[in-house]
């Protein structure tokens, strides 16, 4: 049944971190606005937090998952998960008390508080799960589990996002990502930091720096691969701090000395301007990288893993895939792009199509938009 365009929306995040999947709730959240709807972001403290448009309520959350931690961090990190899921409930209750709101969940590791605040509540509003993950640890399916009963139906990005969602019983529908498509831009200046060279192939990642985005990997695969240059693009989680200090010295290794640059915070469309290549590295696989989608409508050929999302967005000649966590593959499909620009060429042109054509933004975010408000249940 539809709903007024009056009713309110908690939007909740487990992270203030701001990646891909923070990325698209707040344009979920800039719909709900201009819809005219009151808007509650309930996250914890952080760049998502920092980014809230001026317009939404903002409840503050503890962090509701695990963020880099080693050693005993980690271990005390999952012994104060059930208490911050807890906390986060008790937060999320009163808001479901005093709204009566429909309910839309960012994030797996949400899922838990929803639940505990959902039982506390007279308020039985069934979230709609926006799947921003591809279940691929045991631990993600349990967590998936736990939250069940307070989920009316799930939102996947991907289709290879959908299968895990549903074999843990979830009801799910696939609405893909999407992106603005730019006119192509052409190679300019060098991002700051990095050095131009006409005789060089330049190739980015851009990414949060943290180990399963393929870091690590993508170094070992440059070091064969001489005449490559590499910019890293992304910032280090809260924790990934040692992470990102690990890669400099690799990187300070005299297969690699010189020909790594690491640019920290960018600004996308810069980076794109200048790449040769982007590479998708990761070791786990990915729901849908957005960056993925924007690097391939900025005509910006891509190298990603052959898992997840990824290899939806890459299949059919729109990009290169190479197993996950294999630097040899990764190594040789950058040899290919290197000697061969007219291949390069041709992955640009299929992959900005293939943008055009299923992952317009003008066309997707309605649909999904359509899809997650459609999702949430009253009991």
């Amino acid at each position: 049944m539809a709903e007024a365009v009056s009713d309110p929306l908690l939007f909740v995040a487990h992270t203030g971190e701001r990646s891909g999947a923070e990325k698209v709730m707040l344009m979920l959240v800039d719909v709900a606005l201009a819809q005219g709807r009151r808007v509650v972001v309930a996250c914890p403290d952080g760049p998502l937090a920092e980014a809230l448009p001026a317009g939404c309520v903002r409840v503050r959350l503890p962090r509701l998952g695990m963020w880099g931690q080693r050693g005993v961090g980690r271990i005390a990190g999952l012994a104060g998960l059930p208490v911050r899921w807890l906390v986060g409930a008790r937060r999320l209750r009163r808001v479901l008390a005093a709204e009566r709101p429909r309910v839309v969940c960012n994030s797996l590791f949400a899922l838990p508080s929803l639940r505990l605040a959902v039982l506390g509540t007279s308020h039985r509003e069934r979230a709609g799960w926006l799947v921003h993950d591809t279940l691929s640890s045991r631990k993600q399916r349990i967590v998936a589990r736990m939250g069940r009963a307070a989920v009316g139906g799930a939102v996947a990005v991907s289709r290879a996002s959908a299968v895990p969602v549903r074999e843990c019983g979830y009801p799910v529908v696939v609405a893909s990502h999407g992106v603005p498509i730019p006119p192509v831009p052409s190679r300019s200046t060098s991002p700051e930091g990095s050095t131009p060279d006409a005789s060089t192939v330049r190739v980015g990642i851009l990414a949060s720096v943290t180990e399963w985005k393929g870091h690590r990997v993508l170094l070992e695969a440059v070091a064969e691969v001489p005449g490559i240059r590499l910019d890293v693009a992304g910032e280090p989680f809260p924790g990934d701090e040692a992470f990102l200090d690990e890669l400099r010295r690799r990187a300070e290794a005299p297969d690699l000395r010189g020909r790594v640059s690491f640019l920290g915070r960018v600004d996308p469309a810069e980076v794109f301007a200048v790449w040769d290549v982007m590479v998708s590295a990761s070791t786990s696989p990915e729901a849908g990288p957005l960056v993925a989608l924007e690097a391939m409508a900025h005509g910006v050929p891509v190298v990603g893993t052959d898992h997840g999302g990824t290899a939806e967005h890459l299949a059919d000649g729109a990009g290169l895939l190479v197993p996950p966590g294999d630097a040899k593959a990764l190594a040789e499909a950058l040899r290919r792009l290197m000697s061969d620009p007219d291949l390069r060429s041709d992955l640009a042109v299929t992959a900005r199509r293939r943008v055009e054509e299923r992952h317009d933004i003008e066309v997707t975010l309605p649909a999904m938009v359509n899809a997650l408000w459609a999702t949430g249940v009253t009991l």
